[in-house]
């Protein structure tokens, strides 16, 4: 009993170990299609509940989406030189409020989406790629031209995971346009101001397009 009880533990032990390296290492455009599938289906399940409450969208976005957005390496880019001058606490702080800005922010864009039909780019070679951008389209009626969200992922040089860390919507990217807007707060108000500001913006609710 004891022998079958271990082998037991030590098969499950095996396979969760190798559902961890499989996430880890996946590719990420089979990270991005499993992401969109997952993101897009549960928005287009959801619209009644999304219709009634506008906010639902960040439930969604966070439990589908956000687990495999880099935080802290999108909000090193943001902060730039600023980042060696702050203190652990401020770091931890602007990354907090930063990581629910993000969520607010992915989740205003994709109010664009209900049911129309999303298209991920084809899987191109890796090579030695680090960074890599990844389209997803997502298809109007007619003549429309598609909306564009571009993802940018990075892999980590200390686990081998791919990590999302920006979305380019229309080609304006998330992570460059807070840099410059908020470069100036930085250097006059300091970083304490900004995660002030941050957090403030992260509150704001979600709003449908008329």
């Amino acid at each position: 009993m004891i022998k079958t009880l271990k082998k037991v533990l030590v098969a499950g032990v095996v396979a969760f170990s190798t559902l961890l390296s499989t996430a880890a290492f996946a590719n990420p455009y089979t990270l991005m299609q499993q992401t969109a599938d997952k993101l897009f289906g549960d928005i287009k399940a959801s619209q009644s509940k999304i219709k009634a409450d506008p906010n639902y969208l960040r439930t969604i976005v966070r439990n589908d989406l956000m687990p495999h957005v880099h935080v802290k390496y999108a909000g090193q880019l943001v902060l730039g030189k600023n980042l060696s001058a702050a203190t652990d606490a401020q770091k931890d702080a602007f990354f907090n409020a930063f990581g629910q800005f993000i969520e607010q922010s992915y989740a205003q864009v994709l109010t664009q989406y209900s049911n129309q039909k999303v298209e991920i780019e084809s899987e191109k070679p890796l090579g030695d790629k680090t960074i890599v951008s990844i389209r997803v389209n997502v298809l109007q009626s007619g003549n429309t031209q598609p909306i564009k969200l571009d993802f940018k992922w990075r892999k980590n040089s200390r686990t081998g995971e791919w990590q999302a860390y920006d979305m380019a919507a229309e080609g304006v990217s998330m992570v460059a346009t807070k840099q410059n807007e908020w470069s100036g707060i930085l250097r006059q108000k300091g970083i304490d101001a900004l995660t002030t500001q941050v957090a403030e913006s992260a509150k704001q609710p979600i709003t449908l397009g008329k």
